[in-house]
């Protein structure tokens, strides 16, 4: 069965005649009715009763028919939905750890490219979730980071999900913490120097394993700690608190994160921050422009970006 034999077979009953029909779809009527006769073969029915006045439909023909409009129906939906709003709309999603570079990038293709019509999707989302995302196809790019704790069990991760991992850049752990916090009177920070200070990081849902962690030096041990969903409660929680967080030292005054300091943690650790996407898709002209103002951004924090090989 093909969709062209329902529509064939829909303007059939809607003529009452074969050579009617065969006219208003521009074929051949000896073509129209081989077509007819396929479909009655196919599905063992007879769906019409011929004569000389014209054609009418059988029983089985009016209830093959209205199952044959169901179809019909939602062929209608995905012609109107991909042919038309699709070409006329920009479409673009990407999933991400929470950093607020992805969102500042984001920010900006939606203003260059969005147009009138645009579907944009951005999801700041665990780790898992992230990789998830780029292998159902529900985001064309995502943005992880790697270091030398968590990058064997991720890359296995990678690769059993058929996605690669392109470096972005690489940067030294900072903590971040509220411009009224203690801390930053020091021009750079111990890790002593952080134990009376809740520690926040973003909770990782089911999969709550160190190596998911968004958080470096994760597996230890906080006096006090705090876990969080959203980037929004954790700037929050380090004014509100005092509290601090780990991450590349990248904070978007753009994006309203005026109130809080990026100040240079001392631990032997670096931080690759880089973007997901599927081995087997090639990349939308859409989402290359994303990297682009992605790299743009980072460059303009001063941080080195990696060249494409």
């Amino acid at each position: 069965m093909r969709i062209q034999q329902l529509q064939y077979l829909e303007k059939i009953a809607e003529t009452g005649s074969i050579n009617e029909a065969a006219k208003k779809l521009f074929i051949s009527q000896p073509s129209l009715s081989q077509a007819m006769k396929d479909l009655e073969e196919e599905y063992h029915v007879q769906l019409f009763y011929r004569n000389k006045v014209g054609i009418t439909l059988t029983d089985t023909g009016r209830e093959f028919i209205n199952y044959s409009r169901s179809v019909l129906d939602q062929v209608n939906l995905l012609d109107e939905h991909f042919k038309t709003e699709m070409q006329r709309k920009q479409i673009f999603s990407v999933s991400g750890q929470h950093y607020a570079f992805v969102v500042h990038a984001f920010v900006e293709l939606v203003k260059q490219l969005g147009g009138e019509q645009y579907h944009f999707t951005l999801r700041e989302t665990q780790t898992e979730n992230v990789l998830n995302d780029i292998q159902s196809f529900r985001s064309e790019l995502g943005v992880i980071y790697l270091n030398a704790f968590n990058k064997t069990v991720l890359k296995r991760l990678i690769s059993e999900k058929s996605l690669e991992f392109t470096p972005l850049f690489e940067a030294k752990p900072h903590i971040f913490v509220g411009r009224d916090n203690p801390l930053t009177k020091k021009k750079s920070i111990k890790l002593s120097d952080l134990e009376d200070f809740p520690y926040l990081s973003y909770e990782q849902g089911d999969t709550n394993s160190f190596y998911f962690s968004e958080e470096i030096l994760s597996p230890l041990a906080h006096k006090k700690s705090i876990q969080v969903s959203d980037r929004a409660t954790i700037f929050n929680l380090m004014i509100g608190l005092n509290g601090y967080t780990i991450s590349s030292g990248i904070i978007s005054n753009q994006l309203n994160d005026e109130k809080i300091i990026a100040i240079p943690l001392e631990v032997e650790d670096t931080i690759t921050l880089g973007y997901l996407k599927h081995k087997k898709i090639e990349m939308s002209e859409t989402a290359k422009k994303y990297l682009d103002l992605l790299n743009h951004h980072i460059k303009s924090y001063g941080f080195h970006v990696f060249e494409e090989k």
